[in-house]
């Protein structure tokens, strides 16, 4: 994905540049969809970071960190996220860069007032354009870090530029050009005010690989306070807290999303778990319900054998 140093020039598509009580007063009363969020928001302590040639992707994941309290370089980043042969980076390669970082990244809503709200709640956030056409794609990685929604106008970090403001009809073009595609990167104990329940444990799950254990705590206790009825959040919590040695806590997150379910995979980690603590009845009977619920067939029909064997483990 190429990363365009210069401004976005003038396009078909484009707004006229807006000055004036009289260009403001055409656009008309705000729409609805901006109930309840500021008049106007800018993040100015987002640092800015220029890119170098083709590195829109690493300079902007370096102002997000930047704006997190990690300090890191455009060109360390450039390390994870930058592909020679593509000239870019991509998408999975930003978010895998970010969570290096120890940054839970999460993609967001395709929406412009997912992207305000956002901004309102004080995370930047990152979004991919396609400056060019579709036919001839200019891609480019910029950071949002504000609005005015008197002028509907976006502000964005972008390339040489470190106050960019861009109508917001020539952004909603560049970025669904671009497939709506944004994300932010916040410490793991916290999440994007607009984050989505199966982005954000995927988040979740990616993070978990390369984060520290306690890190990776954090990220699934943000996850699991959100949406306590998942029952992926629930078992990635369960395995943090066993990680941090929080036997009693895990089980009692265990027994509740198992119950809740009646999910083989619940059922045999919290056998797992009243094993490791000596309570080895209350480990034979978990293995169990996990052996029926597995029996039952489906995706849990591969927790049998499992169960199984910390049911002979229980019970010998």
């Amino acid at each position: 994905m190429q990363c365009q140093r210069r401004h976005l020039l003038a396009l078909a598509v484009a707004a006229p540049a807006l000055s004036g009580c009289a260009s403001l007063a055409a656009l008309g009363p705000p729409p609805p969809w901006l109930a309840g969020l500021p008049e106007r928001v800018e993040l100015a302590a987002v640092p800015f970071v220029e890119q170098a040639r083709f590195h829109c992707g690493p300079a902007a994941l370096a102002m997000v960190a930047g704006a997190a309290g990690v300090e890191v370089s455009a060109d360390a980043l450039a390390d994870w996220a930058f592909l020679p042969a593509r000239e870019g980076a991509l998408q999975v390669e930003m978010l895998a860069a970010a969570r290096r970082q120890g940054l839970l990244a999460v993609v967001l809503p395709g929406e412009l007032r997912a992207l305000l709200v956002e901004l309102a709640a004080g995370h930047p956030v990152v979004v991919l354009q396609n400056l060019g056409l579709a036919i001839s794609p200019r891609w480019h990685y910029a950071v949002a870090i504000g609005y005015d929604a008197a002028a509907r106008e976006l502000l964005l970090r972008s390339g040489a530029e470190p106050r960019q403001r861009m109508a917001w009809f020539t952004f909603e073009r560049t970025w669904a050009r671009g497939g709506r595609w944004a994300f932010a990167a916040l410490p793991p104990g916290r999440l994007p005010a607009t984050a989505r329940e199966p982005e954000a444990v995927q988040a979740a799950i990616g993070f978990e690989r390369v984060a520290s254990p306690a890190q990776v705590l954090h990220a699934w206790t943000a996850v699991h306070a959100r949406w306590p009825d998942n029952l992926p959040a629930a078992i990635g919590l369960a395995n943090a807290q066993v990680g941090q040695g929080r036997l009693a806590e895990a089980a009692q997150v265990l027994a509740q999303a198992a119950a809740q379910h009646d999910s083989a995979a619940a059922w045999h980690n919290l056998a797992q778990v009243h094993l490791r603590r000596g309570e080895r009845d209350a480990a034979a009977d978990a293995a169990r319900r996990a052996l029926a619920a597995a029996d039952r067939g489906g995706a849990d029909a591969r927790w049998r054998d499992a169960a199984l064997a910390v049911l002979r483990e229980a019970t010998r």
